[in-house]
């Protein structure tokens, strides 16, 4: 599955909630943590198992993914379970979002919640502070685990840092949570770009991220999602590429042959795992137009 874009919505905006799953992204996260006002998490907790359900009950599914972000186990994650993972919301729901991840024992204490809900779903672990960063590996090699999120704006504040525009202050922690996602083999997700009306330093940090090795980057308005996708799109000649490895892999594993070359290149497992990540990205791209 490729999450080029992941789009947070309001839990406490219904219309919001509606209109996400038809923007493009890949993913779409109903948002019952920080988006939504401590008075309003009830409500904003009714508003997402309604949305759940009509998802769930859409006969037109899959579309894109849908993820849930709950509070941390200890700081509301149990109620938010509890008003969002009801039978008919749950056929509407693919992965949860955990903030402030900070040790692998919180994806596990998570995935445990949703267990004794009779739930079994993939988290996407938002690594936002100092702990989190440094404990990047254990949190992405644990089972649970299906992406590492970064969130450079809480990592900032919880440093002390500064954020400038060049992101300087944050870049090994950015290279860090990549790395630590690439080791583990799952998603890696970068750090959204806080204005939205500011295309052209949206497509400058997406094409960084791409740069540095992420496979997709958070939005927070319907504008940012197409010069997301766009940036994590390869070129038709990148398909063609990728499409001549993953044949040439089939014809050598029928043969028997653990080696072989594509277009005068000596291909490996790295080159294999590429290819892969660029046909899915294609298809992603094909789904949502």
């Amino acid at each position: 599955m490729a999450r080029r874009s992941v789009l947070f919505a309001p839990g406490d905006r219904p219309e919001l909630l509606e209109k996400a799953p038809t923007t493009g992204a890949d993913t779409v996260v109903f948002d019952l943590e920080d988006a939504v006002a401590p008075e309003r998490k009830a409500e904003a907790g009714s508003a997402v198992r309604a949305a759940l359900t009509d998802l769930g009950a859409d006969g037109s599914r899959p579309g894109p993914e849908v993820c849930v972000r709950v509070r941390p186990p200890g700081r509301g994650a149990a109620a938010d379970l509890d008003a969002t993972l009801g039978e008919e919301a749950r056929a509407g729901l693919d992965a949860l979002v955990l903030p402030k991840t900070e040790s692998a024992d919180d994806v596990t204490d998570l995935a445990d919640l949703a267990a004794e809900r009779d739930a079994d779903l993939p988290i996407l672990a938002l690594v936002e502070t100092a702990a989190g960063v440094l404990h990047a590996e254990s949190i992405a090699a644990v089972e649970p685990t299906d992406a590492l999120v970064f969130g450079a704006e809480d990592l900032a504040a919880d440093i002390g840092a500064t954020r400038t525009d060049d992101g300087t202050e944050v870049l090994h922690a950015r290279e860090h949570v990549v790395l630590a996602a690439a080791a583990a083999g799952v998603d890696a997700i970068d750090t959204l770009h806080t204005d939205f009306e500011d295309e052209a330093g949206l497509r400058a940090d997406t094409e960084f991220a791409l740069e540095l090795g992420y496979d997709g980057k958070l939005a927070i308005h319907p504008s940012q999602v197409g010069p997301i996708n766009e940036t994590f799109t390869p070129a038709p000649e990148r398909v063609e590429w990728a499409e001549r490895v993953l044949a040439a892999k089939e014809d050598a594993d029928a043969e028997g042959r653990g080696v072989f070359a594509v277009d005068g290149e000596m291909v490996d497992a790295p080159l294999v795992a590429r290819a892969e990540r660029v046909v899915e990205r294609a298809r992603a791209a094909e789904r949502s137009e």
